[in-house]
């Protein structure tokens, strides 16, 4: 299996930090972004290279900008 690439990484830990920061599930932010749930687990997990049209779904699930889940800043 090939090594996880850095920016999956890092994409999975924003989705999980803003998920948690609202307080919300994998289940709840799967619904509100018509995904499914164990596809969020997957993202979080950097076990998948997300389409743009699921980035934007998941930006507009936790109301930030595409540019929020996609900068190296997220300290």
């Amino acid at each position: 299996m090939p090594k996880k690439q850095a920016i999956l990484i890092s994409f999975g830990e924003t989705i999980r930090k803003l998920r948690k920061e609202r307080g919300l599930s994998q289940e709840d932010l799967a619904f509100k972004a018509d995904l499914h749930r164990t596809y969020i687990g997957m993202i979080e997990r950097a076990e998948k290279n997300i389409t743009l049209i699921n980035i934007e779904k998941l930006a507009k699930a936790l109301k930030v900008n595409i540019k929020e889940l996609v900068s190296n800043d997220n300290g």
